[in-house]
């Protein structure tokens, strides 16, 4: 897929390059819930440079969505605010989201997660998380719309 490095691909483009369920289910359950749309951006961050899927509310960065092939990761920030809460639930979360928050190392006094989304139980854990971040208002569409 270098064509897609030289040149800003469409939001479909990105979720044909990973071909994976686990994408459409959280992109749309962010944009259902939230109400916002992605924007594909570039970024030089030299963890992960590329092409990425931001989704932001109200000025505020709920996620930033990394795509790999046939894969992609998530990362959400988890301020001193919000560990607390974040904390209490990582006993119910998948064992790798559990260790990639415990592995995160604070910076500016965030734990800054990237965390590899494998199977619906993270997708599961990345939504909790997300909701801390910026609750979903009550009576809005929380399902993915299918397929």
């Amino acid at each position: 897929m270098s064509e897609l490095n030289a040149r800003q691909p469409t939001f479909q483009e990105i979720g044909e390059r990973i071909k994976s369920p686990l994408w459409n289910e959280l992109c749309g359950y962010i944009e259902a819930a939230y109400g916002v749309q992605p924007s594909v951006e570039y970024s030089k961050c030299s963890g992960a440079p590329g092409w990425n899927v931001k989704y932001k509310k109200g000025g505020k960065a709920l996620c930033t969505l990394y795509p790999g092939e046939g894969c992609f990761t998530a990362l959400v920030a988890v301020g001193q605010k919000l560990a607390p809460a974040a904390e209490a639930l990582l006993g119910s979360f998948d064992a790798s989201v559990q260790k990639t928050y415990w592995n995160a190392g604070m910076l500016c006094g965030t734990r800054w997660l990237m965390i590899e989304v494998t199977s619906p139980a993270v997708v599961r854990d990345v939504k909790q998380l997300l909701a801390l971040r910026v609750p979903v208002k009550s009576g809005r569409k929380t399902q993915s719309p299918q397929q």
